[in-house]
């Protein structure tokens, strides 16, 4: 078997050094359209709070503005952190994208908060919130709610209330569970619901957890069969050389993130690149980038088309969603990000 799989995008929206968040933001939404027009499968927003180098923090925002600029290509989050938000408002905001975007929606939930919990705090202060003990029955209520037919509610008096997240829904947005350890997976199977392992972040046990879930999976009607595929960071270039170079600022992100130091925007690659000749080649962070590297598809086009074809054997998908993190040069745009363009681009060709 030598499957070739869809590709699809996920997207944490990078601020480098000099760049506002509107560039940011510009950036990202000139690539959803290159997404599309490349044939990509579906692009997807993450949700992180008050962090210097991401500007993800709203998907639902980004969502309606990348369905706006595209008319082929699925577009979601990867995922709404559900802790953060009361299911209603969920269920209202995906139902109302549903009816913009008709059958290109993925509502992806998330059970981790997305930030500290200094942020978190402060979001339960300042808004409604969901109790992460109750994530199982919340994401139910979400499916409910954006059905046609909604929720029905039994009040304190004993009368039935209907409950729609919008009138007259003709759809659903397609919705996935999220996760970096067994405890998703878990519920996704119990649910019968499509899940995805976060392979990105932490690539810690995939196989098991992978196996956990098919093996544990429940048919539901709207999902006979186990769905889920890959995450993984991409930095795709002409050579070898410059996508390493290309991947260095944010290998020495999350680095000082791994280690707990002050984070900051993302370096350019040049300052990225000056500031490893300094490291001394046996320490902390050369040992965290060497032990990423491991992980993250960085290479020439045809060197990365081979390692996400051998992903999709090994873990049987049908299709690989990319995290893009090719940094920018010092000299290139700031409302643009011609490495993870050349990313995008270069992989597609090569597949």
């Amino acid at each position: 078997m030598n499957t070739t799989p869809r590709l699809s995008v996920l997207d944490l929206v990078p601020v480098r050094s000099g760049q506002t968040s509107a560039q940011a933001l510009a950036a990202s939404l000139e690539l959803v359209v290159l997404a599309d027009r490349l044939g990509f499968e579906r692009y997807w927003f993450a949700e992180h709070h008050n962090m210097a180098a991401v500007a993800a923090s709203s998907p639902p925002v980004m969502i309606a503005a990348a369905a706006a600029r595209t008319s082929r290509i699925r577009v979601g989050s990867g995922g709404v952190m559900l802790p953060n938000h009361a299911p209603l408002v969920v269920a209202e905001q995906f139902a109302a994208l549903e009816a913009v975007a008709p059958g290109r929606i993925d509502l992806g939930l998330g059970r981790a908060p997305g930030s500290d919990p200094v942020i978190t705090s402060l979001l339960r202060a300042t808004g409604p919130t969901a109790d992460v003990d109750r994530f199982p029955q919340h994401v139910t209520d979400i499916q409910s709610l954006m059905g046609p037919d909604g929720a029905r509610l039994r009040l304190t008096s004993g009368e039935i209330y209907d409950v729609r997240a919008t009138p007259a829904a003709a759809g659903v947005p397609t919705v996935w569970l999220l996760g970096s350890s067994d405890y998703s997976a878990r519920l996704a199977a119990e649910l019968g619901l499509p899940y995805v392992f976060a392979n990105h972040f932490s690539g810690q046990g995939m196989d098991q957890i992978l196996a956990l879930y098919r093996d544990g999976y429940r048919p539901s009607e709207e999902h006979p069969e186990p769905r889920t595929f890959l995450t993984a960071n991409a930095v795709v270039a002409p050579t070898s050389d410059e996508a390493y170079d290309r991947a260095l600022p944010h290998l020495r992100q999350m680095a000082r993130l791994r280690s707990g130091q002050r984070l900051g925007a993302l370096e350019t690659v040049e300052e990225a690149v000056r500031a490893m000749a300094g490291e001394p080649a046996d320490g902390a962070v050369a040992q965290s980038i060497e032990s990423m590297l491991a992980r993250w598809l960085v290479g020439d086009g045809a060197q990365v088309a081979a390692e996400v074809r051998g992903l999709a054997d090994r873990y049987g998908v049908e299709e690989v969603m990319l995290v893009p993190v090719a940094g920018s040069r010092a000299d290139e745009p700031l409302d643009a990000t011609p490495g993870r363009t050349q990313t995008l681009e270069l992989l597609a060709d090569a597949l």
